[in-house]
């Protein structure tokens, strides 16, 4: 009774808000691993409290993405083993929340796991709830994400429109959840995936419109989105750095709860828009960009 008590106050509702509501990118760098093994701990003397295992998968995808991949992409070329070993890290965080997350749908849905191989998959997700909306999100973004950094792991390719259906399902059920973070997922996935995989490229718009909407405006991470999922791939400059100057121009104390993510959103935006030469084939050469070391 103790340990349920414990870790249902520590996976609360709002309690994330301790860290996507800090100003502070370091300190809630610096904190997530204690955190995420604090939580491991609890998780070993209760096992099965299903928010437990959704914290803990989703902050491992958190800290992987923000902290890990993130920060590995912005380093410059000369630097390539390091960022080679730093995506290898954040691929192997992702596997470990994938691997998280999907034990507590399996918990909960016994034999979940296996549903998209032997074809009962829509059966599963018809079952769930609204509750079960972020393990969907995360769980989804967790196989994505690690996939992404491997696009010859097998295994995760054969299941992308597993993950695909999670999201669809997860949409059904709660279409504004986290104020447009369906949306943004759907975004990247029509504009990255390849055609036949589930991928359909007249929704990116749509669902680019419906994050801005769901936000109010105030979400840094779906300019961001669209500027690299969209823009790169179209090279098209102008609107790459429009979308980026609207992300940089969001006032980050407007939503208190998303400040962290804006932030970080931000550095991105400004990255990208100063190497914009490593992007964009117009540019030309840049000499100065391998020493880039911010």
């Amino acid at each position: 009774m103790a340990m349920n008590m414990i870790a249902d106050a520590l996976t609360g509702e709002g309690n994330a808000d301790v860290f996507t509501g800090d100003s502070d990118p370091q300190l809630v760098g610096d904190a997530i691993p204690f955190a995420i093994k604090m939580y491991e701990a609890l998780l070993s003397q209760n096992p099965n409290h299903q928010g437990l295992i959704n914290t803990t998968g989703s902050m491992f995808v958190m800290y992987a993405n923000a902290f890990v991949q993130g920060p590995a992409e912005m380093l410059p070329q000369l630097r390539y083993q390091e960022r080679e070993a730093a995506l290898n890290r954040a691929r192997n965080l992702y596997l470990r929340g994938f691997d998280l997350l999907y034990r507590g749908l399996d918990l909960k849905y016994p034999g979940f796991s296996s549903s998209f191989q032997n074809g009962r998959l829509p059966e599963y997700l018809s079952r769930m709830k609204k509750a079960d909306v972020p393990a969907l999100y995360w769980s989804a973004a967790a196989g994505l994400s690690a996939f992404s950094l491997n696009p010859f792991d097998l295994d995760l390719g054969m299941r992308i429109l597993e993950f695909y259906a999670m999201v669809e399902r997860a949409y059904e059920l709660d279409p504004n959840f986290n104020q447009g973070a369906l949306d943004e997922f759907l975004l990247i996935f029509h504009a990255s995936i390849p055609y036949g995989m589930g991928s359909d490229s007249s929704k990116i718009d749509v669902h680019f419109q419906r994050a801005v909407e769901k936000s109010g405006g105030t979400s840094a991470s779906a300019y961001v989105a669209y500027a690299q999922a969209v823009c790169v791939p179209a090279q098209n400059y102008d609107k790459f750095k429009e979308m980026l100057d609207l992300a940089i121009a969001i006032d980050v104390d407007v939503n208190p709860s998303n400040r962290l993510v804006n932030i970080i959103s931000q550095q991105k935006a400004r990255f990208l828009l100063d190497s914009a030469s490593r992007f964009f084939i117009f540019f030309g050469s840049d000499d100065d960009w391998d020493d880039w070391d911010d």
